[in-house]
């Protein structure tokens, strides 16, 4: 896997949309229409960010902020991750060996409507790049902490067995390269973090990803893949404060962030790339929490999930029609369902204050309606 670009280079040239009010978002999502959701058109070319601010502060709660499809803000780089940059499934059945490339680069990025945060990455995304293996692959780790770095960086992957998941034999200061193996025994979805003291603050900075190891046989056939990690962000400055942002250490160990997000920042999945599917169409989402601190209540308002792997197990069997499931800090999930009725769909914590802090995305399901399994009368206008 190579390494991305880097952030500062990328930039939207799109307009965005109307504004979305709070009524509209909680309201039923049957009947929705999709150009009145999100005028912004479909997520760019793999790796092609978009960079979508707010030109002034707001005064509402972020139930009416975070939906909000936003003015261009060009000179803010975008460290969201898109979450439909997941490899396809591996048709191959013997074991092969497998070459990642991980690079650590840290970079003044866009938070929140006007504000910035110097976000530590992998590959210059938060979360950092999906990585797709099958049992009994051996990994070729690399890791490059980029000259700039101010930190050392190295990864840890649960999904390895061996000390450290390779974090002592991958410690990079900058300008370093490191390198380790493994061979992934146990299939699942896994987390992987940098892990250099403290631990806490390089994932609460946006050091984290996820890693799939198929089992034998592979996944069962979906139509659509989606990448979503659920993060923290301790600043100095109160939520909602304009400028560049700073960490805070004493909020980190009080458990106190002031921003919960999801692939990286406020509205990273609802202003930059929502989740986009249509009606039929069956739907899995590889969930994990990069934390460092907080577990999460993983929900879709307005659907249910007709599969959950719970805790990223696919040797156990799945749990089936699951409103909510429960997701812990350096933890994962895979859910499926499918898309029956179109609309806009709200991907929450279910601990809903955290709304308020950031945390929300979207899916976006296009089709006929339903209405033999969601009728809502259409409002009348005027």
């Amino acid at each position: 896997m190579k390494a991305k670009p880097d952030p500062q280079d990328r930039r939207n040239d799109h307009e965005p949309s109307k504004l979305l009010d709070r009524r509209s978002l909680l309201a039923g999502t049957a009947g929705l229409g999709l150009g009145a959701l999100l005028g912004a058109p479909p997520a760019l070319a793999q790796h092609n960010h978009r960079t979508l601010v707010a030109e002034h502060d707001f005064t509402g709660t972020l139930s009416d902020r975070v939906y909000s499809v936003n003015p261009v803000h060009p000179e803010m780089a975008d460290i969201a991750e898109n979450p439909a940059n997941v490899p396809p499934p591996i048709d191959r059945t013997e074991p092969a060996t497998i070459d990642v490339e991980l690079e650590t680069i840290e970079v003044e990025a866009h938070l929140a409507h006007n504000s910035t945060f110097r976000f530590w990455t992998f590959n210059g995304t938060v979360p950092g790049p999906f990585i797709r293996a099958r049992v009994g692959d051996t990994l070729n780790v690399t890791l490059k902490n980029h000259p700039d770095s101010w930190m050392m960086h190295n990864v840890d992957f649960h999904a390895a067995t061996g000390p450290g998941g390779g974090a002592e034999a991958t410690s990079a200061a900058p300008g370093e390269e490191k390198s380790f193996s493994f061979k992934a025994l146990n299939p699942g979805i896994y987390v992987y973090h940098c892990a250099v003291p403290p631990v806490a603050l390089h994932i609460a900075n946006g050091m984290y990803g996820l890693i799939l190891i198929e089992p034998e046989g592979g996944l069962p056939p979906v139509d659509k893949e989606f990448y979503v990690m659920q993060g923290e962000i301790y600043t100095n400055e109160p939520f909602g404060t304009s400028g560049l942002l700073t960490e805070s250490y004493e909020k980190l160990l009080n458990e106190r962030p002031e921003y919960f997000v999801l692939n990286g920042h406020v509205g990273a999945l609802t202003d930059h790339y929502p989740l986009r599917a249509n009606v039929g169409e069956t739907v899995r989402i590889y969930y994990g929490v990069g934390g460092p601190n907080y577990a999460s209540n993983f929900h879709v308002i307005g659907e249910i999930f007709d599969k959950v792997y719970q805790f990223g197990s696919f040797v156990s069997p799945p749990l089936e029609s699951v409103q909510t499931v429960l997701v812990p800090a350096g933890g994962a999930v895979a859910v499926e369902f499918k898309c029956e009725v179109p609309g806009r769909y709200v991907l929450v914590d279910h601990a809903l204050s955290r709304v308020e802090r950031g945390l929300a995305g979207y899916l976006l399901v296009e089709g006929d309606a339903a209405p033999d399994i969601f009728d809502a009368p259409e409002e009348e206008s005027e």
